[in-house]
C-alpha cells in the first residue's frame, strides 16, 4: 500500500534509487558517498540529493564496474537532469510537457519512447495516460517545426524517463547508447 509523504516533508531530490528487496541499510552505507539518501513512503524506494546528477552516474557505473556485487542492494538508479515539485495532475502535465519541449533540438528526426514511473497520487495519475500526453505533445512540437520524429517502444535512439515520487518529479533524456551502458537506469 502506497502512503504519500506529507507536503511539508517532501524532501528535494535529483536521484530516485529502487531497491530489489529490504536493502535500505546496504543501499544507503554505497550510496551515501555520492550524497543524502533518504527513505521515502513508498516500499523499497530511496531519494538521494547529489551535486551533480551525470557525474554521479559515471562514478556509480564505475564503483558496480569495480564491485559487481553491488547490484544485489538496488535494482535502479535513476539520476534526473530536471526536477520540479506538482500540486496536481494538471501541473505535472504542464510542468513535464515544458521540460520534455525543452529537449526538442536533441529529439529531431529520432525515434524515442516515453516512460513513467509513478510513486504516489494513485488514481489520479496514470503513468501510462501520461506517457501517451507526453510523447504526443513532443511528436506535434517536432512535427510542428519540420523536424518528425515516431515513437518506438523496442530500440528508441532516445528515452524520456521520468520518476515520481509524491508531489516531485525527476526527468531526464537517454540516448540508446547512454542505456547500454547504465542498464541500472532500468530503461529498455
Amino acid at each position: 500500500m502506497e502512503r504519500e509523504p506529507a507536503a511539508a516533508a517532501r524532501p528535494d531530490w535529483n536521484v530516485v534509487v529502487t531497491l530489489p528487496e529490504r536493502t535500505f541499510r546496504e543501499a544507503s552505507r554505497l550510496l551515501r558517498r555520492w550524497g543524502r539518501v533518504r527513505r521515502t513512503g513508498f516500499h523499497n524506494v530511496l531519494v538521494m540529493t547529489v551535486e551533480d546528477p551525470r557525474r554521479f552516474l559515471a562514478e556509480f557505473a564505475a564503483a558496480l564496474a569495480e564491485a559487481p556485487g553491488l547490484r544485489n542492494f538496488v535494482s535502479h538508479v535513476v539520476p534526473a537532469d530536471r526536477a520540479f515539485d506538482f500540486r496536481d495532475p494538471a501541473e505535472f502535465e504542464a510542468r513535464a510537457r515544458e521540460v520534455a519541449l525543452g529537449w526538442l533540438p536533441r529529439l529531431a528526426g529520432r525515434s524515442l519512447l516515453v516512460r513513467v514511473r509513478r510513486r504516489g497520487l494513485k488514481g489520479a495519475l496514470s503513468a501510462h495516460a501520461e506517457e501517451r500526453a507526453l510523447a504526443d505533445a513532443v511528436l506535434a512540437a517536432l512535427e510542428a517545426a519540420g523536424t518528425p520524429a515516431r515513437v518506438d517502444l523496442e530500440d528508441p535512439d532516445c528515452a524520456i524517463q521520468v520518476e515520481t515520487v509524491g508531489g516531485r518529479a525527476g526527468m531526464s533524456l537517454w540516448s540508446r547508447e547512454e542505456r547500454r551502458a547504465f542498464p541500472f537506469l532500468g530503461i529498455a
